[in-house]
């Protein structure tokens, strides 16, 4: 049975998010009411920040680019193709389908694109430029007409970074517009936003209540919570790696769980010390301190199997493997946002640059459902096709009476208006009502 030596201090679970819906069902009747004015009240109240349209303007755009260096540019570019890249390979693997699964009858699907889509790009503590190389480079890849990115001001005026990651993935209309105002414009529409039929992206509590109350009027990613990590060791591990690892995602905030997950109590010491060490110089210490204190755990295990149970029942966001035999966790493990395997990766490169999405399960929802993909951005949408009338005489008599057996008389007569008019045998009008009477 695992050993615990550390536990976290508050439990996930008794986290109170009472205050966070009732806020966000506000919000959202406000703008669903005033519309514009709404937004433009909530965007002073909550950023300091007006302006008669928040949609920037190209003459805007172009000014936070020409702030980018070259280099940064660059780097820029190199992540978001990076992405791309990735991207182009999943889309590849998603065919669309035409058979003839019986002689006369074609059945299909085609992979559709999402029309409009809607990316959030937070920009609070951190401006997460990232998040639009995730969202709109990949909703680009699948096809999407119409993407709007959202993000907040940055002291006060748009981030040049957040911009210049919008304008280079390739958004259709950029707004510096940030916080529960911004998804509900983008979900519902205003006189100035248009509507979108999906929104996408990570954001803060706020954020994340509103794209889950807003969730069936509009298509959602995921239901997101706080980044999450796991790191798997055994002895093979460097202690110091594992600390930096795990307090490299901590500082994302303070209700991010960070978890070690090993074989080794030197090495589980060992880190625990390291974690110690640089919460002293850890320029972003004041957050990942918080989290580590309040949801941190040090998880001690028999063996590789016991390990694997325990990561499978944490089914964390961000799983890092460090251990003689990552592959047994890559083969075995079913619960995981995005797993990094052996030391020479690590979680802030699928984050920021090396293409795989960052937009991935939290809060259990690796049980369920994978990450952000070029697959989400498209509806696989079936059609039929019956070419000959003996196909349609053959399936509609199966049709007919498997629909009486549930009491569908007019799904029966649907079928029976097709034996009447292809079949060589004659189907009497009534025929489907009589067997219901019966």
């Amino acid at each position: 049975m695992p050993k615990y030596l550390k536990s976290p201090a508050t439990r996930r679970e008794n986290v109170s998010n009472l205050d966070v819906r009732q806020t966000v069902e506000r919000i959202i009747e406000e703008v669903q009411r005033d519309g514009d004015l709404a937004v433009r009240r909530l965007a002073v109240k909550f950023d300091g920040y007006d302006r008669e349209s928040y949609r920037l303007s190209a003459q805007e755009i172009q000014e936070c680019l020409d702030e980018m260096t070259k280099e940064d540019l660059d780097d820029i570019l190199f992540a978001q193709q990076q992405v791309r890249n990735f991207a182009e390979k999943q889309r590849g693997c998603l065919l669309d389908l035409e058979v003839e699964t019986y002689p006369g009858v074609v059945l299909g699907h085609r992979n559709i694109p999402v029309a409009n889509v809607g990316c959030y790009v937070p920009g609070g503590k951190y401006p997460l430029l990232a998040s639009a190389h995730m969202s709109v480079v990949t909703a680009k890849v699948a096809g999407v007409e119409r993407i709007v990115t959202c993000a907040p001001p940055v002291n006060g005026r748009p981030s040049p970074a957040i911009v210049a990651a919008q304008h280079l993935a390739g958004a259709d209309e950029i707004y510096c517009l940030g916080g529960v105002q911004a998804i509900v414009a983008m979900a519902l529409g205003t006189a100035t936003i248009g509507a979108v039929d999906m929104l996408v992206g990570p954001g803060n509590a706020y954020v994340a209540e509103a794209k889950r109350q807003l969730y069936g009027r509009v298509g959602i990613d995921l239901f997101a919570g706080p980044t999450e990590t796991l790191v798997i060791a055994d002895e093979t591990a460097d202690a110091l790696t594992c600390a930096t690892d795990i307090l490299g995602q901590a500082e994302h905030g303070p209700d991010s769980p960070a978890i070690l997950l090993t074989t080794s109590e030197t090495l589980a010491v060992e880190t625990h010390r390291h974690i110690e060490d640089l919460l002293s110089v850890l320029p972003t210490a004041e957050v990942a301190r918080k989290a580590w204190h309040a949801f941190g755990e040090i998880i001690l295990c028999r063996d590789d199997a016991e390990m694997l149970v325990e990561a499978d029942r944490i089914a964390s966001e961000h799983v890092q493997v460090m251990t003689r035999d990552p592959d047994y966790f890559l083969k075995n493990m079913r619960n995981y946002g995005a797993l990094f395997l052996g030391e020479r990766t690590n979680v802030a490169y699928g984050d920021k640059v090396i293409g795989t999405n960052h937009t991935l399960p939290t809060l259990g929802a690796a049980r369920y459902t994978g990450g952000l993909w070029v697959g989400k951005f498209l509806k696989t949408c079936t059609y039929q096709r019956v070419l000959t009338d003996e196909a349609s005489v053959y399936f509609g008599e199966y049709c007919s009476r498997l629909s009486m057996l549930e009491g569908f008389v007019g799904h029966a007569e649907q079928a029976n208006i097709r034996l009447r008019r292809f079949g060589a045998r004659a189907v009497p009008y009534g025929t489907a009502a009589d067997r219901c009477r019966e």
